[in-house]
């Protein structure tokens, strides 16, 4: 991913306390040929990569680890396949999600993880049949993504009204989750939006997604399967995302409206 690729490229540099022109001028490269490296551009080949690691005297297994990300930086789509560990994708997710400055999240079943409680979490993942799974490691996983959570940054949930109705848990867990729901659709740089069921047929209803958007990258989206999380970073891919967000724009109640909705469910 160029997000993780680049973060790992600065921290390389970061090591040899040069600056990016001292740096280029001991490497004999121009410095925009390095700040395109960074910043996940392009503009050198594996060999110029494990040049400059050797130069930054980066340890061998972070330069595989390097490599491999640079290696699939090339390709239009990223697929993370955990070799070990719970079937669940937060970690993964989580480590670009901390790159981001804005998180955009379409739900069609469940409340999105980053606004469940910890007695809704326990629920949902009791009821899909797994066998030799630390349920309360993978919540604390889960919890994890509430660190993501500051004014600096701005989230955008769509959550289909199924899923706010969907009863995960019984009245009390529902109780809780709604209002902590309300509580957390107060802060100023989170918006949710509910897609009312009375509209039928919408523009999610091929399945939810994440877009995580940069300010020095492109946007991705993240799609979660059972045992694997697909990265897409392409152009046609991107634009079919936004173009979809956009719908579920208009289709979404306004803040306002998702309120009164998530509020008379309570009631």
């Amino acid at each position: 991913m160029g997000r993780e690729f680049g973060e790992g490229i600065r921290r390389a540099i970061e090591q040899t306390g040069l600056t990016h022109r001292k740096l280029a001028e001991k490497l004999g490269w121009d410095e925009a040929k390095l700040s395109d490296l960074v910043r996940g551009k392009g503009g050198v080949d594996e060999g110029d990569l494990k040049h400059l690691l050797g130069f930054c005297r980066v340890k061998p297994d972070e330069i595989r680890h390097l490599v491999a990300l640079f290696r699939e930086t090339r390709e239009s789509g990223y697929l993370k396949i955990p070799e070990e560990g719970p079937p669940d994708q937060v970690p993964l997710l989580l480590n670009q999600e901390r790159l981001a400055n804005e998180i955009t999240v379409w739900s069609a079943n469940l409340i999105p993880g980053h606004l469940q409680t910890a007695d809704y979490m326990r629920a949902a993942l009791e009821g899909v049949v797994r066998k030799a799974v630390d349920y309360e490691k993978l919540i604390a996983a889960k919890l994890e993504r509430r660190n993501l959570f500051h004014w600096s940054r701005r989230f955008v949930f769509f959550i289909h009204e199924q899923a706010v109705r969907l009863p995960v848990g019984g009245p009390e867990v529902m109780k809780d989750q709604h209002i902590h729901l309300l509580a957390m659709a107060q802060r100023s740089y989170i918006t949710v939006r509910i897609v009312p069921t009375a509209i039928g047929a919408h523009a999610g209803i091929s399945g939810s997604f994440l877009q995580l958007s940069y300010e020095k990258f492109e946007p991705v989206i993240f799609i979660e399967g059972e045992t694997s999380g697909l990265f897409l970073e392409d152009a046609r891919s991107l634009a079919v995302y936004s173009s979809l967000l956009k719908l579920l724009d208009d289709q979404a109640l306004d803040p306002e409206q998702s309120k009164e909705l998530i509020t008379g469910i309570l009631i």
